[in-house]
């Protein structure tokens, strides 16, 4: 007797059961399980499938990159009833993040990121994406202090630099040439440029957004136009060029001036390269670059919010090559005499050595490469 109610039982359960007849429709994490039935056989074992609901990966438009101007990012999911939840601080998202109602306004560096949910669904990944908005030709202010150069104590007075390497669209707009060996890249550190080079769009530049030029060429005065055919074919020539030194102009940063700035200026957290004791966090360099240039600014600021002074593209300072100077109020603009101009801060073929606020180079002024650029100072009113 109770065999036969057991088995009614059984029978009772499977009567409850689902037939399956169609496909079936699954909308949200399921768990399925089946047998099989035949008159007179033995009844399959049970199997199981489980479907786990995955939404769909939150996408950026536009993506992250560097821009000259603001943003107005929309996120967007592919699954249909997700809620998207995001960060702008480079924290994770989670279910009481902000929750995503229309386009966010990026108007400085911002790390962006973003999950979406949905009810019984597995949440979709965290996605990320870094938006660089920055300011072409801007420049900071240096304000002037006393740093010890390794040899002695400089003092210098209060100047302006560039926040970021002069880029290939800058030179251009200036120049009418992008020399650059990775071409086609606006955003990029002009390369390939000679000490020339430098000292020619920086009297252009100061011209065109009329400012008194700092550099002099012999006697021919401070308009390129005006200075002799081959001035710059010749690297016995640099020692032609003179500096006004109290003009308003655009110039190349003396070798202190780009020391002084790379360590933070007053600032000075004393570390081993432009703003960090990890290059990675401030510099592209051989081991991350990918042998290229980048877009200014990707990497971390330094201490005052300068970007790149470590790694990218060398830069091209004023000075001759020759004694380490020794003294800002005795021998404020380096040697006086030599065959080369200097260069600071390394370059993305440069091993971590080359790239900190320490190292120096040079090489003679007509010489340029595609990881030789330079940045630009002015006086303090």
């Amino acid at each position: 007797a109770q065999r036969e109610t057991d088995a009614l039982l059984r029978l009772h359960a499977r009567e409850q059961d689902d037939v399956y007849v169609s496909p079936i429709e699954v909308a949200a994490s399921t768990t399925i399980k089946a047998m099989a039935f035949k008159t007179g056989w033995l009844e399959s074992q049970v199997r199981t499938a489980e479907y786990d609901m995955l939404v769909a990966n939150p996408v950026f438009s536009p993506v992250g990159g560097t821009y000259t101007s603001p943003q107005n990012v929309t996120i967007s999911c592919a699954t249909i009833g997700a809620t998207i939840r995001y960060t702008t601080d480079g924290t994770e998202p989670t279910e009481t993040s902000n929750q995503y109602s229309s386009e966010i306004a990026i108007n400085t560096y911002t790390s962006l990121k973003a999950k979406a949910y949905k009810s019984s669904w597995l949440s979709s990944a965290s996605v990320s994406s870094i938006y660089n908005i920055i300011t072409l030709g801007e420049m900071t202010l240096v304000q002037g202090g006393t740093f010890h150069n390794g040899t002695s104590n400089v003092t210098l007075s209060s100047f302006y630099i560039n926040k970021y390497e002069i880029t290939q669209s800058e030179y251009q707009a200036v120049m009418g040439t992008n020399p650059s060996y990775f071409s086609g890249n606006p955003l990029h550190p002009v390369e390939q440029v000679s000490w020339f080079n430098a000292i020619e769009y920086s009297n252009r530049r100061s011209m065109q957004e009329g400012f008194t030029p700092c550099y002099s060429y012999s006697s021919y005065g401070t308009n390129p136009d005006n200075w002799p055919s081959g001035w710059n074919t010749s690297y016995t020539n640099h020692t032609n060029v003179s500096c006004n030194w109290t003009a308003n102009g655009y110039r190349l940063p003396t070798e202190m001036e780009w020391e002084y700035a790379a360590r933070g200026g007053n600032q000075s957290q004393g570390y081993t390269y432009s703003g960090s004791n990890y290059i990675d966090y401030v510099a592209w360099y051989d081991e991350n670059s990918g042998g290229t240039t980048h877009a200014v600014g990707t990497k971390a600021a330094n201490e005052l919010g300068i970007f790149d002074m470590s790694g990218n593209v060398w830069e091209w300072c004023w000075d001759i090559w020759g004694t380490y100077p020794s003294g800002a109020q005795t021998n404020p603009h380096g040697a006086s005499s030599g065959s080369g101009r200097v260069w600071r801060g390394g370059g993305w073929n440069n091993v971590a050595a080359y790239c900190s606020v320490a190292n120096r180079n040079y090489s003679s002024a007509t010489s340029s490469g595609g990881s030789v650029g330079f940045r630009c100072v002015r006086i303090s009113p």
